[in-house]
């Protein structure tokens, strides 16, 4: 069958690909100044840099005649439609994101969205999480969204509260050592 007739998926529905990205339902998108700043920061980069470099190479790999067989054209095609459906992304991200700033909190020993807590587990380890939106969490730099198993536990506690929660792994009893906000970089 002539390619031409062949509808290849152009990732409509991105939060399907990623289902762990997916806003619940009735909530809205939260994000830190600075997780915003990145979000904004990479879809500049993909609408005026990486996305005009790509459509320069498939325009001259185009030129070359048979598409076909054409590797540059054929890659830069599927890299153009990575970097499109990115951009879509990250627009619909950004018109829907709520900017909440943790400095606003102010002095606040209760825990919500932008907080940095220092919890302390039962083998006596303590850890240090950042409360941030759900585009910007990276669990191995200690920033979890607002809508992980541990984060919803902590909503709303207090420092020298004790938490029992049901996390992906079992029950897990935890004790809030320290709340505080701070700028998150």
């Amino acid at each position: 069958m002539n390619k031409a007739f062949v509808r290849e998926s152009d990732g409509e529905d991105d939060e399907a690909l990623q289902p762990a990205l997916r806003i619940p339902a009735g909530a809205r998108n939260y994000i830190t100044p600075a997780g915003h700043a990145r979000l904004k920061d990479e879809l500049e980069h993909l609408v005026k840099r990486e996305r005009p470099h790509v459509v320069e190479i498939v325009a001259w790999a185009a030129s070359n005649g048979d598409r076909s067989e054409n590797g540059d054209y054929i890659y830069g095609k599927r890299r153009l439609r990575e970097i499109d459906r990115r951009i879509r992304f990250l627009s619909k991200r950004l018109d829907i994101a709520e900017v909440v700033d943790p400095l606003r909190q102010g002095d606040n020993d209760q825990v919500f969205f932008g907080a940095t807590v220092t919890i302390g587990e039962a083998d006596g380890s303590e850890h240090t999480y950042r409360i941030v939106g759900i585009d910007e969490a990276d669990a191995s730099a200690g920033r979890i969204s607002w809508i992980s198993p541990l984060a919803r536990a902590l909503i709303k506690s207090r420092e020298g509260d004790s938490i029992r929660f049901q996390s992906p792994v079992g029950v897990r009893e935890i004790d809030i050592l320290e709340v505080r906000y701070e700028t998150i970089a």
